[in-house]
């Protein structure tokens, strides 16, 4: 043979024994992970000294790497803790900010509450004044059972007014006939003919209709931010699954495994991983945004002529004009009760007549001060800025929390890790919920089980935003009393665990599996880094080629 022919062919091969030790990175140090492990907390008992080959590798692809099982598996457990924790912290922020909305708006509204009432005892005490001194319970008891009507207590709103009515109207008919002996059978007589004299004039229906709506918006609105707070801290308590706690895993740490710590996730591929992991979270986003949606609606209600300051501070006034048209017309009413009841027996001694008129000025209604006026037009705009930045929380999860981690920078999406090296990740972006995750190429999910717990969420969401559109018509809700809640949240139940579990069932069963751009997890395609053999295998031929051709 041609002495140059084996000279070549010697160079080849050595050639090819330097790039196969190159390429298995057998002497390559594992120092840059060791001090990684330990910085996060990882004793450093069995981590290599330096690379070995990956065939126990379960997570990471199968090449030459520093990790050994039982690395993966800590590290797998601290992706899901710490992704976990960032799910956590999210909807902590959430939480603050619809927390602070409900205290703003929950402390203005006990404000004018307090207010009103304080405005009725003392215009009370100085207008109706005997009369009010020896029935100022009844008026007490009306301010009570509003305050516990907006708390959320099972009461029956148009009823605690109706008896508010029917109250004052046996009290009024008491002290304007003194001289009569009167019994609880009368007076009960008396307090049937509320709805069919109308004493009061339009005052008592016009009265219901205003506070009705007032405070079923106010409630159900309260209700709302509560309901939503509760709903986000569940939610990002849901832990993650195994399957996404190996795809954060690959993402996040593998890369340290191979000796590319530097290398950061690919755009895509994070949304991807995010995506899969998140993907019954996202499917809270229709129902999430209609409650969202409502609630502004409500909001719109608060302010203007009917809006609830005015009808809260005007509620002394409303209720002194009513009380008025009935003395006015003491006379007739009397003779009519007399007619209804039938008549009464005068007393032996000590009976005169009591002269009711209220003295001085009458109650004028509480004018509400521009601060007033202020202060709800920037609550109602706090909230609503709010409430519009809350509606697509769900479905922007995966790209608030890839937003710190990917890489970024011109040319990065040449070199971000892939799942399996550094370059291009190829797959397109999938959609947002649970059905979207059948083509998921990064985690694998079983679209046929929804996660109960989030069902039960949407649940509770579709359940509150019913209620608030009644209350947007004026209809009672009909929320259980939260006022011995255990739990101290203050939001109260809204649907018991039958309603709860019957929640929808999505998707599917799977009857074939996506076709993957890169091997499945569990399948041992190789034995050591094809990628990082490959060029020294085409060097070779080429310096082959470049011989022989100069041998010609």
């Amino acid at each position: 043979m041609d002495s140059r022919i084996v000279e070549a062919l010697v160079l080849c091969l050595l050639m090819a024994t330097a790039c196969g030790d190159k390429g298995s990175g057998k002497a390559r140090s594992c120092l840059d992970i060791r001090h990684f492990y330990t910085g996060k907390g990882f004793s450093l008992d069995g981590v290599p000294q330096s690379e070995i080959s990956g065939e126990h590798l379960r997570i990471c692809p199968q090449g030459y790497t520093c990790c050994t099982s039982d690395m993966e598996d800590n590290l797998a457990m601290l992706s899901r803790g710490e992704m976990e924790g960032l799910l956590k912290d999210a909807g902590r922020s959430l939480q603050v900010s619809l927390g602070g909305q409900f205290t703003a708006f929950d402390g203005y509204f006990l404000e004018l509450l307090n207010q009103s009432a304080t405005t009725l005892q003392e215009t009370f005490a100085s207008t109706w004044k005997s009369f009010y001194s020896e029935n100022s319970q009844v008026f007490a008891e009306l301010y009570a059972e509003l305050w516990h009507y907006y708390r959320g207590s099972n009461i029956n709103l148009e009823d605690a007014l109706n008896d508010f009515w029917a109250k004052l109207l046996e009290k009024l008919f008491s002290h304007a006939n003194k001289q009569y002996s009167i019994g609880d059978d009368y007076l009960e007589c008396v307090s049937k003919q509320l709805e069919i004299l109308h004493p009061f004039g339009d005052g008592p229906h016009d009265l219901k209709t205003k506070v009705t709506r007032t405070f079923v918006a106010a409630r159900s609105f309260v209700q709302g931010l509560v309901v939503s707070g509760e709903v986000v801290r569940k939610v990002s308590q849901v832990p993650l699954s195994q399957e996404c706690m190996r795809a954060i895993m690959r993402m996040n740490y593998c890369p340290h495994c191979r000796g590319m710590a530097s290398a950061r996730p690919c755009v895509n591929y994070c949304s991807n991983v995010l995506k899969g992991c998140l993907a019954n979270q996202a499917d809270l986003n229709t129902e999430w945004r209609h409650l969202a949606e409502t609630m502004i609606q409500v909001s719109d209600r608060f302010d203007g002529p009917s809006g609830v300051d005015v009808v809260v501070l005007s509620l002394p006034y409303r209720i002194s004009e009513a009380m008025m048209a009935m003395v006015e017309n003491m006379e007739s009413t009397n003779n009519k009760l007399f007619l209804a009841c039938g008549p009464l027996r005068e007393k032996s001694v000590g009976g005169t007549e009591t002269d009711i008129s209220p003295k001085n000025e009458k109650v004028s209604i509480e004018e509400r001060s521009a601060n007033s006026a202020n202060k709800l037009v920037q609550l109602v705009s706090d909230v609503t800025i709010q409430l519009r930045n809350m509606q697509p929380y769900w479905i922007s999860l995966p790209r608030l929390l890839c937003s710190d981690r990917v890489a970024t920078g011109e040319g990065a999406e040449d070199r971000c890790w892939n799942g399996m090296t550094r370059a291009r990740y190829l797959p397109e972006v999938i959609g947002d919920g649970l059905a979207s995750q059948i083509n998921n190429p990064e985690v694998e999910i079983d679209i046929t089980k929804p996660d109960r717990a989030i069902r039960q969420q949407i649940m509770q969401l579709k359940i509150m935003t019913h209620r608030l559109k009644n209350a947007l018509n004026g209809n009672d809700v009909d929320f259980q009393d939260t006022s011995d809640d255990s739990s101290g949240s203050g939001s109260g139940t809204i649907c018991n665990d039958e309603v709860c579990s019957r929640g929808p069932q999505f998707g599917s069963p799977v009857t074939e599996r996506p076709v993957y751009p890169y091997p499945p997890e569990n399948k041992k395609v190789v034995k050591g880094s094809v990628s990082q053999n490959l060029p020294c295998v085409v060097t070779y031929l080429i310096s082959l080629l470049v011989l022989l051709l100069r041998l010609r």
